[in-house]
């Protein structure tokens, strides 16, 4: 099975939620009228689009039915996706990893699916030819190394890692000198996710991010945030309670297979200014792949 037909399996639940609410506003009412808008609006919030995107692009249907003066609830229904499919595809989800070295930082709540990202990240650049090193710098958690250290041993790649409490910056150094020395092509550092001290994890990422600036000046920086995507609006607020901590230049949603709150995606890419790098639809270490806007989109709604 090709990863768009595990796309489409795995966004299901969530295809089968949001078209089938908005398959029954059209069929309850056939007249292009305000009443079809606000339930066109309801529909969408309670598909976990999110209240302002779903504001956002009801404001945009209005204005285009106007201006296009189109009276068909059909047409209707064609120009929505097309006003979907827009705030899905309103970012460049590639991934900015052009130099050598580059680097990754993944940050993220335990629990949201960090580590095994960070090892099925690691196992598909492995596949495309490219020499990976991981930093365990979430040494608050003893099982959080041992289970990054099952995920690199599966990819195949070099691990550096300290006892539990160690400093985690000083982990980060001291990978950056393997990086220097062994000829890597990236290095991922896992992050510590104690969102519920703000304070903590702000230092915390400050004095990482000021080593790899300090010691890598010019070199590609991703720093992804991993967010699960069964909790919905939550995943929306953790994402914007992560953005006030740290930089986030894009975001990983996880366990989209068998939830049907994937629609939170359009509201991420709405709200945050943050594209989706990765989503992942199963548990394979193939399962996570760079996301593409269009595949999404057709995924939902084929």
């Amino acid at each position: 099975m090709g990863f768009f037909d595990k796309l489409k399996q795995g966004l299901s639940k969530t295809k089968e939620a949001l078209n089938n609410k908005i398959n029954t506003v059209f069929s309850t009412f056939r007249k292009v009228d305000e009443e079809l808008m606000e339930e066109l609006e309801e529909a969408l919030i309670l598909s976990d689009v999110g209240m302002d995107t779903s504001l956002k692009i009801i404001s945009n249907l209005r204005d285009r039915v106007k201006l296009e003066k189109i009276e068909d609830s059909e047409q209707v229904k064609v120009v929505l996706k097309e006003e979907i499919v827009k705030e899905l595809t309103k970012h460049d989800s590639s991934l900015k990893m052009n130099t050598k070295p580059s680097i990754m930082m993944v940050v993220g709540v335990n629990g949201a699916g960090k580590t095994t990202s960070i090892g099925k990240i690691a196992s598909n650049l492995k596949t495309e030819g490219k020499k990976v090193l991981v930093a365990a710098a979430d040494t608050f958690r003893a099982a959080a190394i041992e289970q990054l250290e099952v995920w690199t041993e599966r990819a195949g790649v070099d691990i550096i890692k300290r006892p539990e409490g160690a400093d985690p910056a000083s982990v980060v150094f001291d990978a950056i000198r393997q990086l220097k020395e062994g000829d890597y092509d990236v290095l991922i550092i896992d992050t510590a996710g104690r969102l519920h001290t703000k304070k903590y994890l702000m230092d915390e990422l400050g004095k990482i991010q000021k080593i790899v600036d300090r010691e890598l000046p010019d070199v590609d920086q991703e720093i992804l945030l991993v967010l699960d995507g069964t909790t919905g609006q939550n995943a929306l607020i953790q994402a914007k309670e992560f953005s006030e901590v740290t930089r986030i230049t894009g975001l990983i949603l996880t366990k989209l297979d068998g939830t049907a709150k994937g629609g939170v995606i359009i509201g991420i890419c709405s709200e945050l200014n943050v594209p989706v790098k990765f989503i992942g639809v199963g548990e394979k270490i193939t399962d996570l792949q760079l996301f593409n806007p269009t595949d999404f989109a057709n995924a939902l709604f084929e």
